[in-house]
């Protein structure tokens, strides 16, 4: 990881903790080639998770601690999920990584898993929110006091104005957990409306990420993730899609696309999902 408040807890002692890449400001170049190497000597295989809205320099230091270290053992995952949404991704990969899994196939997963992570926020304005769509009606609204508004930015990206009977139109149709990161802002909508109507087996509670502000365009915010908690899920949703090798690295890999070296499979080559692996709503995997 690259930001140590998107380690979230261990959800048992299984789980193992993850490794933080720091940004070059923290850490001189050949100090990070130093711990990417160990890591690679201790455990055989590195897969690096980071949001799209990491700091340029720090993106640069990930490719190029890669590049001199000359390995196809590191897997560089940008994800494009809110920073909450992240850290939830970063523990489910945790939790696969002890399963029967190999490496390319935990790192593929991260693109499958993606889709189930329902990630969003309460914002007191959209002003200066620029990762859904939103018109100028909308806009206007959030400037008049006491505005708040509902924002799911995927799987199917959503934003509705909170009122008496707002509601995202669409959730998830599984079983989920919710996890709660509270910014500058009291609203209890998350867990007393939004938490009901999608609901949610379990609420927790987690530390606002630092990247949460910049990526929502406000600090005044409660960022929320409903996910699948339960690892013999996740095992069976990622143990459901065929498996195929990398024509280009090798690599074992689900999906379409190599975790480690990102290169697609031939399209003759892709394969649709197995169905009938969640609990409830008969949900087969999208393609990843």
């Amino acid at each position: 990881m690259t930001s140590a408040d998107l380690v979230l807890p261990p959800t048992d002692q299984q789980t193992p903790t993850a490794a933080l890449l720091q940004a070059p400001d923290d850490q001189s170049l050949e100090m990070a080639i130093g711990d990417v190497h160990m890591l690679l000597e201790q455990h055989g295989y590195v897969v690096a998770v980071y949001p799209t809205g990491i700091a340029p320099a720090h993106e640069r230091r990930l490719h190029a601690v890669r590049s001199v270290l000359e390995s196809d053992r590191i897997a560089l995952l940008k994800v494009d999920l809110p920073p909450l949404g992240v850290a939830v991704l970063v523990r489910q990969l945790r939790q696969l990584s002890i399963c029967d899994f190999s490496p390319g196939v935990v790192a593929s997963a991260a693109r499958l898993l993606s889709h189930y992570i329902h990630a969003g926020a309460l914002l007191h304005s959209v002003t200066r929110f620029d990762r859904v769509p939103v018109d100028l009606r909308t806009h206007a609204k959030s400037w008049v006091p006491g505005s708040q508004f509902a924002v799911v930015a995927g799987p199917d990206p959503q934003l509705v104005k909170v009122g008496p009977k707002a509601e995202l139109p669409t959730g998830p149709e599984f079983a989920t957990h919710l996890l709660v990161a509270k910014g500058q802002s009291q609203s209890e909508w998350v867990t007393q409306t939004l938490a009901p109507a999608w609901q949610v087996q379990s609420l927790h509670e987690a530390a606002l990420p630092s990247g949460s502000s910049a990526w929502w365009g406000t600090g005044k915010l409660v960022e929320f993730a409903a996910y699948l908690p339960d690892i013999s899920v996740l095992y069976q949703l990622v143990a459901s899609v065929r498996r195929d090798n990398c024509h280009w690295c090798g690599m074992e890999l689900i999906g379409d696309r190599c975790g480690f070296c990102s290169s697609p499979l031939p399209a003759a080559e892709n394969r649709t999902h197995s169905a009938g692996v969640l609990s409830q709503g008969a949900l087969a995997p999208p393609r990843s």
